[in-house]
């Protein structure tokens, strides 16, 4: 009998969250949108956390909503929206947890040969916005 022991898959790095953390923010400054970026690693901890000078207050707060969300449910907050909209299929998962979730796009979970290592999210600019200055960060990850 043989048995396949799980590979191990290195942990979201402060150098990973840095660079997450400065492609978000590229992506931001090319569409002229100011944001907060929040980086997790896998057991929900702040790994890095960057506001712009004229980000809106509240940007911090959502970026860090979003990539808890993320982290959380292992799916991207785009793709989760629809979900929490009466008759979902977490329609009372906001409101039933003592947690802070938030179900707007701009959060995207981050994946390492296939595990779960972590989270980025964007708050700043308008929900797809933000979700696209996520996906660019995690792409730039590789």
């Amino acid at each position: 009998m043989s048995t396949t022991l799980p590979t191990a898959v290195a942990p979201l790095t402060i150098q990973d969250a840095e660079l997450l953390v400065a492609a978000a923010r590229t992506a931001a400054e090319a569409a002229g949108v100011t944001v907060a970026v929040t980086v997790l690693d896998a057991g929900g901890h702040l790994l890095a956390f960057r506001r712009d000078d004229r980000a809106v207050l509240i940007a911090g707060e959502t970026s860090t909503r979003k990539a808890y969300t993320a982290l959380q449910l292992g799916a991207p907050t785009a793709d989760l929206v629809d979900a929490v909209q009466p008759g979902g299929l977490f329609h009372t998962l906001p409101t039933a947890l003592d947690q802070p979730l938030l179900f707007i796009a701009g959060g995207v979970p981050v994946f390492r040969g296939g595990r779960l290592i972590g989270a980025v999210g964007v708050g700043g600019g308008a929900p797809e916005q933000d979700h696209g200055f996520a996906t660019a960060a995690v792409t730039a990850l590789g």
